[in-house]
């Protein structure tokens, strides 16, 4: 890798640009209308990277169902793994 080229982000480093993103919207609109962008967000970016996996409609339509499962799965996870650090730090993550 050259001196300049940027650095690879993280997992982590990404989803925090995206978060960030949604904090600076929330001043302009209800967090609940966000976090429905987001979730859109989301199940777009998924569909496309599904979609392409594959070469056709054909193949698409076949892979749906899986993909529905695994991205419906994930989500399961990584919400609850989020649900849990915030009930774990509930007064600290609430304090105003």
């Amino acid at each position: 890798m050259s001196e300049n080229s940027p650095a690879k982000k993280t997992f982590q480093q990404r989803a925090d640009e995206f978060i960030a993103v949604a904090n600076q919207q929330v001043p302009d609109s209800s967090v609940d209308d966000v976090n429905t962008s987001i979730i859109f967000a989301a199940a777009r970016f998924n569909a496309f990277s599904v979609a392409r996996s594959v070469d056709s409609a054909d193949k698409l339509q076949a892979e749906k169902q899986e993909a529905l499962e695994y991205f419906t799965q994930r989500f399961a996870e990584m919400f609850a793994q989020n649900i849990d650090e915030y009930i774990s730090r509930f007064d600290s993550y609430s304090q105003k």
